[in-house]
């Protein structure tokens, strides 16, 4: 592959992967609650892995034929982020709180894995980025091109969402009200993606 095609698909995916979404409200939730930081993320991660093997396996093409599909995965998605940003919101998560009450680390994957994986967006990036970076008249096949891709920016995106969820856990655990106050911001952050998501269905 040429370096011009890896640095420009990096360069996107990195200015995609730190713009705050959900993966992000939810890394920072993980990092209140301590020790869920790696299970949270390796869930996220495991999304996006999905996205990256349906995509390359040519199956992305298929589903993307069927709008009433997206419709369906987006609808199932933006209920279950609107079902966590509310339960933030009735239940902030305070550092004290959290250490007592993190969890198991399975519930926290699939959390993790739902919220990424039920994201059209996440699936329809890849559909979207990884043809526009591979060289039809280059050494390796093209979907190994676009595997190579995926890897890259699932590296990428796992240190940068352990760096978000290990920052927020170092300055949030001498501030416990201010982990009240960004786990609600992160409720809201969720409830906010989700009423979008809902809105791009139903608007005319």
């Amino acid at each position: 592959m040429e370096v011009s095609y890896i640095a420009g698909f990096w360069i996107v995916s990195f200015l995609l992967i730190v713009t705050p979404g959900a993966d992000w409200a939810y890394a920072i939730s993980a990092g209140i609650h301590g020790r869920t930081i790696i299970p949270a993320v390796m869930g996220l991660m495991s999304g996006h892995l999905l996205a990256t093997i349906i995509v390359v396996a040519g199956v992305g093409v298929l589903i993307a034929g069927y709008p009433l599909l997206l419709s369906a995965i987006t609808l199932l998605g933006a209920a279950y982020l609107l079902w966590l940003g509310v339960s933030l919101l009735r239940h902030p998560a305070s550092v004290s709180a959290a250490k007592q009450q993190s969890g198991n680390w399975n519930v926290w994957a699939v959390k993790g894995l739902c919220i990424s994986g039920l994201n059209p967006k996440v699936f329809l990036l890849f559909l979207a980025l990884l043809p526009q970076f591979t060289d039809p008249n280059g050494k390796w096949p093209v979907t190994i091109q676009m595997a190579a891709l995926g890897l890259m920016h699932l590296i990428t995106c796992t240190l940068v969402y352990l760096c978000v969820g290990y920052g927020s856990r170092a300055v949030l655990s001498t501030r416990p009200q201010a982990a009240r106050i960004v786990s609600m911001t992160s409720g809201g952050m969720m409830i906010f993606i989700s009423t979008l998501l809902l809105y791009e269905q139903i608007k005319p």
